[in-house]
């Protein structure tokens, strides 16, 4: 059975990490590092004297370690969502946070295993790519709480009894994407829009499955491309990729690469082509980005960081989805925001149930 905490309400917020803290994560070359806001706060307290105005943070002062994937904190999105829900957990819920970066497959073991030694009370892997290493550390770390984002604990071998999966419906998500990429190309006289994966792994197939669906939907004969990078890091290759898309025909480019995706946008950009942003809300890269599909990772990690702090963690899987505003689209650009209806009937069908979204890729 799924945990009882399954599609739980999830109110909006507004994102509390601020820009700067965040780029100076990004530009960070080390192994590791202690986002620390909490202790940081408290030493300059001490040393100056001065008393904070707000109140303070409640609830049991845990230990949460983050551990990423590949695509370090530099991705601006995957990894950097999960970083922002842990920065919020340390300014609202008082807990102490570390983030351990993964420079290849091989740090993910070792970065969870010493965590562990150091009896840090929550663990959370970022991505499908550590579910191995996560189930296998969990087993070996029973005191601690895990969490893994993009991978079911009910479809683990030993389904550790210390581990939550972090689970989210792509699919509505990159259908709402291919609504807008649809109607923007039927009305435009555009023939194909595309997508650039990078590994073929089930949320990247479930966000383009999505996607394809989606545009199909508005119009059966606009050719929907894609392809696989095999790659989350190396911009290039999603660049290539989106350029020989371009040449074909696309008009729009809906990146699912992670810090490789930021090459498809970069020839969206070039080209005079759209481009569809991943994750989180990349409409800062500029007014190209016709919106973005959204999943909102810093959500998820923040919902577990205080269900560990109350008592409420509970392994199982929990999924976000339209329903519970666990994904959806970001900002439009002009050309976008014209097709808001649309999204709005759609993401309404998709709720009611009306409309079935695919969620592998034909």
């Amino acid at each position: 059975m799924l945990s009882s905490r399954l599609y739980r309400a999830i109110a909006p917020f507004a994102l509390v990490a601020s820009l700067a803290v965040v780029a100076a994560g990004c530009g960070s070359d080390d192994d590791s590092s202690d986002t620390g806001t909490a202790a940081a706060t408290a030493a300059a307290e001490t040393d100056t004297g001065a008393s904070t105005t707000e109140a303070p943070p409640e609830g049991e002062a845990i230990k949460v370690g983050l551990v990423t994937d590949i695509g370090g904190l530099n991705d601006r999105s995957f990894n950097q969502l999960a970083n922002e829900g842990l920065e919020r957990a340390e300014s609202e819920l008082g807990v102490e946070g570390r983030v351990l970066t993964s420079k290849s497959d091989a740090d993910y073991v070792p970065n969870l295993t010493s965590l562990c030694q150091q009896k840090y009370n929550l663990i959370i892997g970022v991505g499908f790519l550590m579910a191995e290493a996560v189930e296998k550390v969990a087993n070996k770390c029973p005191d601690s709480s895990f969490a893994i984002i993009d991978s079911s604990q009910e479809g683990t071998e030993s389904k550790p009894g210390n581990l939550e999966g972090l689970l989210f419906k792509e699919q509505e998500a990159g259908y709402l994407a291919g609504i807008i990429a649809g109607n923007y190309a039927k009305d435009n006289g555009i023939k194909a829009v595309s997508s650039v994966g990078g590994q073929k792994i089930p949320p990247v197939d479930r966000y383009i499955a999505g996607f394809q669906a989606g545009v199909q939907s508005v119009d059966p004969n606009i050719k929907t491309l894609n392809g696989y990078s095999q790659d989350f890091v190396d911009q290039s290759k999603c660049k290539e990729l989106a350029l020989n898309q371009i040449n074909q025909g696309s008009g729009v480019v809906f990146q699912v690469a992670g810090q490789c995706g930021l090459g498809a946008l970069d020839a969206a950009k070039e080209q005079g082509a759209q481009g569809i942003g991943v994750d989180a809300d990349q409409a800062y890269l500029g007014d190209f980005i016709i919106t973005s599909a959204l999943k909102k990772v810093d959500v998820a990690v923040f919902d577990t960081v205080k269900a560990v702090q109350d008592g409420s963690f509970a392994a199982g899987d929990t999924v976000f989805d339209l329903k519970v505003d666990g994904v959806g689209v970001g900002e439009t650009n002009a050309n976008g925001s014209k097709y808001t209806a649309q999204v709005d009937e759609a993401k309404q069908g998709i709720v009611d149930g009306s409309i079935t979204v695919p969620d592998a890729v034909k």
